[in-house]
C-alpha cells in the first residue's frame, strides 16, 4: 500500500474542557455524543454535544455529586438510548439524557469506584435481554438487568482465599443468541478472565504480565471471533476465540504498539479487521488483522488448536502531549470517531479511505 492510498488520521474538531474526562461516546443514530467526567471541586459532569457545521456544539450539562468514570449506550434501546454510567463511589445509574434529574435506575453496585462499564442486548446489536456488566475496584465483575432492581444476574468475585484484584475493563461477547454470552474481564495483575454467563463458569483464564487496561471482542453478536486486550508497557494481545485447545486455550498474536500504554483499543464498527489503539503518550495508532491461510490446526495427539494471524500498521498520529483516556468510533458514519485525553480535550476525528484497506 503507498503512501496515498493509506488511511489519514484527520483532527476535525478539538474542544477544551475545564474539567477531567473520563470516556466519551457517540450517541447512536445520531451526531451527538456525550463527554464524562470530574470538575476539580470533586463533582461529576456528563455534556453532550452535537456536530453542526464543523462545530461540536453543547447542547446540555449535567452536574452530579459523584465524578463519573465510565459510561454505555450498549443496553439501551434504539427509542430511549439511556446512557448507563459508573462513577467514583460504585453507583450504577442509567440517564434520560433529555430529562436527567433524577436517574431512571440506579444501584449501589460496588463498595468501590467503578472502573469500567459495558452494555449488550440494546441498539438492535446482540441477542437477548439488555444487560450492563461493571467492574470495579472492589474486585467484582457484575451482570446487571435493569429490568431488575438492586440485585446482579450475575457476580463474578475472588473466591474465599484468593486475593482481590483491581478490575480495569469488562467487555461481552458471544451474544449471537437468546442463551449464550460472556464477559471478559481484564485486572492490573494481567489476569484475562472469560466468564460464561450461560453456564455461571469460568471458561478461560490467562495472564498478559502487565496491567489489562482495555479489552474488546471485534463483534459482541457473533460468535466469538477476536478478542484484544491492551496492557501497560505499550502491548496488545490479539486471540483468535473460534478453537479453543483444552490446555493451550485461544492462539494469540502479541504486538509492541506503543512506547507506554495502551489505555483503549476500538474496533471498527463497519470492518472488524480494523481497530484502533489509543496511547499514554497521546497517539492513536490504526491496525489491520490478518487472518491466516488456516485458522486451526491439529496438535500433535490430534485436538485442535488455534493459529493466530498477524497484524500491521496502517497509520499513526500523535494528537496529545497527555494520555488518551477514551476513544469511540460511531456506529453510523464509518471512520468517525471521538477521543478524550487528559489535557481536558476532546478531538472529533476523522478517518479517512478505510473502504481502501
Amino acid at each position: 500500500m503507498n503512501a496515498f492510498e493509506k488511511p489519514q488520521i484527520i483532527a476535525h474538531i478539538q474542544k477544551s474542557l475545564n474539567y477531567t474526562v473520563f470516556d466519551c461516546k457517540w450517541v447512536p443514530c445520531s451526531a451527538k455524543f456525550v463527554t464524562l467526567g470530574n470538575y476539580a471541586r470533586g463533582t461529576g459532569v456528563i455534556q453532550l454535544y452535537e456536530i453542526q457545521h464543523g462545530d461540536a456544539t453543547l447542547l446540555r450539562e449535567i452536574e452530579k455529586a459523584k465524578p463519573f468514570k465510565c459510561g454505555t449506550f450498549g443496553a439501551a434501546s434504539l427509542q430511549q438510548r439511556y446512557l448507563a454510567t459508573g462513577d467514583f463511589d460504585g453507583n450504577l445509574s442509567i440517564w434520560n439524557l433529555e430529562a436527567p434529574l433524577m436517574p431512571v435506575y440506579s444501584v449501589k453496585g460496588h463498595k468501590e469506584i467503578i472502573n469500567t462499564i459495558d452494555g449488550v442486548g440494546g441498539l438492535g446489536i446482540g441477542e437477548g435481554a439488555p444487560e450492563i456488566v461493571t467492574g470495579s475496584r472492589d474486585g467484582t465483575v457484575k451482570v446487571w438487568d435493569p429490568r431488575q432492581k438492586d440485585t446482579p444476574v450475575a457476580n463474578m468475585e475472588p473466591v474465599q482465599g484468593e486475593s482481590k484484584r483491581d478490575c480495569w475493563t469488562v467487555a461481552f461477547g458471544n451474544a449471537y443468541n437468546q442463551e449464550e454470552r460472556v464477559v471478559c474481564a481484564g485486572y492490573d495483575n494481567g489476569d484475562v478472565k472469560l466468564f460464561d454467563l450461560k453456564k455461571m463458569s469460568l471458561r478461560w483464564e490467562t495472564n498478559i504480565k502487565n496491567g489489562v487496561c482495555s479489552v474488546e471482542f471485534d463483534r459482541k453478536d457473533i460468535n466469538m471471533n477476536k478478542l484484544i486486550a491492551t496492557s501497560l508497557e505499550g502491548k496488545f494481545h490479539v486471540f483468535d476465540m473460534r478453537t479453543q485447545h483444552p490446555t493451550k486455550g485461544f492462539a494469540s498474536v502479541s504486538e509492541k504498539a506503543h512506547k507506554s500504554t495502551v489505555w483503549q483499543v476500538r474496533h471498527l464498527p463497519q470492518n472488524r479487521e480494523i481497530f484502533m489503539t489509543a496511547g499514554g503518550a497521546g497517539g492513536l495508532h490504526l491496525w489491520k488483522y490478518e487472518y491466516p491461510v488456516q485458522r486451526s490446526k491439529k496438535d500433535s495427539e490430534g485436538v485442535e488448536m488455534g493459529v493466530a494471524g498477524s497484524v500491521s500498521l496502517l497509520q499513526n498520529v500523535t494528537l496529545s502531549t497527555q494520555p488518551i483516556s477514551s476513544l469511540d468510533w460511531s456506529p453510523d458514519k464509518r471512520g468517525l470517531c471521538v477521543c478524550s485525553a487528559f489535557d481536558q480535550t476532546v478531538r472529533v476525528l476523522i478517518v479517512t479511505k478505510l473502504n481502501k484497506v
